[in-house]
C-alpha cells in the first residue's frame, strides 16, 4: 500500500518562494504534483515519468522545479516567483512502475496525498 504525505504549504506574497515535500511509503516509481483552485478543475503542475524525466505545465515552466530523493522516497516541488494564480491546494500523486505513463500530467494516478494549501497574495 502506497501512502503519501505532503508538507510545506503556506502563505506567501507574490514573487516569493515555497517548497513542497511529499514523503512516500511503499513502492512508487513515477510521481507528480497536481493542484486545484476553488471552482476550477484539478490540473497537473509537474511530474516525473518512469525514467525520472521531468515535465511541467506551461504555466509554471521556468518558475517551478520538481525533484526526487530516491533514497528517501520523497518528492519535492520548489516554487519560485509565485503568482496569485498559483493559489490552490497542491496534491502529490504516485504510481507504481507498471502503471506509469510517459505523460504523467495527463495520466491517472491511483495514489494521492491529502494535499497542502498554497496561498499567494498580491
Amino acid at each position: 500500500q502506497v501512502r503519501l504525505l505532503e508538507s510545506g504549504g503556506g502563505s506567501v506574497q507574490a514573487g516569493g518562494s515555497l517548497s513542497l515535500s511529499c514523503a512516500a511509503s511503499g513502492s512508487t516509481r513515477c510521481m507528480a504534483w497536481f493542484r486545484q483552485a476553488p471552482g476550477k478543475e484539478r490540473e497537473g503542475v509537474a511530474g516525473l515519468d518512469r525514467n525520472y524525466r521531468p515535465t511541467y505545465a506551461d504555466s509554471v515552466k521556468g518558475r517551478f522545479t520538481i525533484s526526487q530523493d530516491k533514497a528517501k522516497n520523497t518528492l519535492y516541488l520548489q516554487m519560485n516567483s509565485l503568482k496569485p494564480e498559483d493559489t490552490a491546494m497542491y496534491y502529490c500523486a504516485a504510481e507504481t512502475y507498471l502503471y506509469c505513463s510517459s505523460e504523467p500530467l495527463k495520466s491517472t494516478f491511483r495514489y494521492w496525498g491529502q494535499g497542502t494549501q498554497v496561498t499567494v497574495s498580491s
